[in-house]
């Protein structure tokens, strides 16, 4: 019998054939941790007798969810890990480089085979760049700082296949909201979930990122792609890696395989309040909006801001619809700067801010009022994420985000010329 990519990995590690269902002691390649698990991860670490951290080299360390500090106990949570930091010898890249998911990958910390935990459930976005990938506990990060590894379920995997050309103005974000729906927000639960297909093997790392980062909201343990020439050429301008083959056998063992054509699919909208209600963005189309947020790990880099200029054209946002854009990272919003992207979106009425993960958590700014909706391109809307219990959020592509905010009410990007 053939291993799965995500069996493969945990083999290379392992130094031993290990198969799906097994529980091992894995060595992690990087540990992730931000200022809002980072506190208590740190806290465990100690209560751990930890002293020192096992690499100091192998832990990325920066703020995304509270920046600039918003409270004064944010600003005492960013000042105890910056400390930590200065005392265990970790490069802290603080408040410059933007969210946390989107600076890893840019700066190389995640690379085919390797294992990669984070304190933070999207960690799963980093298997776009071929790496075992998972979101952990503040206690288990806690042992990994201290002892550089983890135990580990081997996930078995659910192969999904996806085949076809996007059609314009629809893109990898209405493929991962249609596929949540179909598979709903349980249905990979503890599984890895390996994208694969001409689709997927079209796409850019924005757009596999964009699949990746939403794996978890099915319940997945990781999301992953194969790495091919794309995944390679990536790496290639952070690591000094020599590309190797890595993928799954073709007598692999799958849990379930799944098989997707793009071809006729439209742009999504995931209704409130879970991510799996995604239906056609015609059977919402009309719905008033109080406010439109572009961005996020999930859909804030420079590809996403380019397709929503494209659909925005010369024309200004809504005048009752607050908008706002946030680039994922420092290197993202220069992008987007050069390209006068940036002044095209403030002249026509948006407000955009410093990379940070902003409205999406719902604890920094940017948050909806009782019964104000939101039009996202975020990956969760569960009630209060953006704000109140009782506001309501949309999830969308950037392309049916910007269509929306010109007209202050949700709309359909393929009408819009």
């Amino acid at each position: 019998m053939g291993a799965t990519v995500v069996e493969k990995i945990f083999s290379m590690k392992c130094h031993r054939d290990v198969n799906a269902g097994e529980v091992v002691m894995a060595p992690v390649d990087n540990a992730m941790i931000h200022d809002i698990t980072g506190p208590l991860a740190i806290q465990k670490f100690y209560e751990m007798g930890g002293k020192r951290v096992h690499n100091p080299e192998r832990i990325t360390m920066l703020f995304d969810h509270q920046v600039p500090a918003d409270s004064l106990e944010a600003a005492e949570n960013q000042r105890y890990m910056r400390n930590f930091a200065k005392e265990q010898g970790i490069f802290n890249y603080d408040i410059r480089e933007g969210v946390c998911h989107q600076v890893t990958m840019e700066m190389g910390k995640a690379a085919p085979g390797e294992i990669i935990i984070g304190a933070d459930s999207h960690t799963c976005m980093y298997g776009a760049g071929g790496a075992f990938a998972t979101g952990i506990g503040s206690t288990d990060m806690g042992f990994a700082l201290k002892f550089g590894a983890l135990y580990f379920r081997v996930p078995e995997t659910i192969r999904v296949t996806a085949n076809g050309v996007f059609k314009k103005r629809v893109g990898p974000k209405d493929l991962i909201l249609s596929i949540a729906a179909d598979i709903g927000a349980d249905g990979a639960t503890y599984q890895a979930i390996e994208f694969v297909g001409d689709t997927i093997e079209g796409m850019g790392m924005a757009g596999r990122m964009t699949c990746c980062n939403m794996a978890i909201e099915m319940g997945a343990k990781a999301g992953i792609v194969p790495p091919d020439h794309i995944t390679w050429d990536y790496i290639r301008g952070m690591r000094n890696i020599t590309p190797f083959p890595l993928k799954s056998d073709n007598d692999a063992s799958f849990s379930e395989e799944r098989m997707y054509d793009v071809t006729n699919l439209s742009p999504q909208v995931a209704e409130p309040h879970n991510v799996d209600l995604g239906v056609d963005v015609t059977k919402v189309a009309g719905k008033k909006i109080d406010q439109v947020f572009i961005g996020s790990c999930t859909n804030g880099r420079f590809e996403d801001f380019a397709e929503a200029a494209e659909v925005l054209g010369d024309r200004k946002f809504s005048d009752t619809t607050r908008v706002i854009i946030i680039p994922a990272s420092r290197q993202e919003y220069l992008k987007t700067l050069r390209a006068g992207l940036i002044e095209r979106f403030v002249m026509a009425g948006a407000l955009v801010e410093a990379p940070c993960c902003g409205p999406c958590m719902g604890g920094a700014f940017g948050l909806l009022a009782p019964g104000e909706v939101s039009l996202s391109t975020s990956n969760r809307n569960f009630k209060g994420r953006q704000g109140s219990t009782e506001a309501s959020v949309y999830l969308c592509s950037p392309a049916t985000a910007a269509a929306s905010g010109i007209y202050g009410e949700i709309t359909d990007p393929r009408e819009v010329e």
